[in-house]
């Protein structure tokens, strides 16, 4: 870093002195990384459908901290809706969130695939602490209507 910054600032006095233009300030320094807020509390969104299982970790208000998914992990095919992809998943979510400094969850799981139990085990394997478990999956109360009889 330190033969970067001097190469930079020799460049630009030869080039001052030779009359031309200093190149941007963009183009010499990196933009300063966007300052992280510290959340303790938040949600858990898992969504375990037939074909993939994804994970989605918010904050008490809805603003997205973190997700990942099978196929981000690098599962294809079948595998994607397994329990040790969702476990996986879930380790993969909390290492990017890690700096946020999340310590307890409120899992809101929906759907029937197979990675249910185990994305909400792996929350507290991974260091969180899950205070509640609602299942949010939509159920018809009456469904849909009922195709017309069948004329024989």
């Amino acid at each position: 870093m330190a033969e970067e910054t001097t190469k930079t600032s020799e460049t630009t006095e030869v080039a001052a002195d030779a009359g031309a233009k200093k190149p941007a300030a963009s183009a010499r320094t990196r933009g300063k990384k966007k300052a992280t807020r510290q959340v303790s509390v938040g949600r858990v969104y898992v969504q375990a459908s037939y074909n993939n299982t994804i994970v989605t970790l918010t904050d008490p208000n809805g603003n997205v901290l973190g997700w990942s998914s099978a196929g981000v992990v690098g599962f294809k095919g079948p595998k994607k809706s397994t329990p040790y992809a969702a476990g996986l998943i879930v380790k993969d979510v909390c290492d990017k969130v890690k700096d946020v400094g999340l310590r307890e969850v409120s899992a809101f799981v929906c759907g029937v695939g197979s990675g249910r139990e185990a994305a909400v085990r792996a929350l507290h394997a991974n260091g969180l602490n899950v205070t509640s478990i609602k299942d949010v999956t939509p159920i018809p109360h009456n469904g849909c209507r009922a195709p017309k009889p069948r004329r024989v």
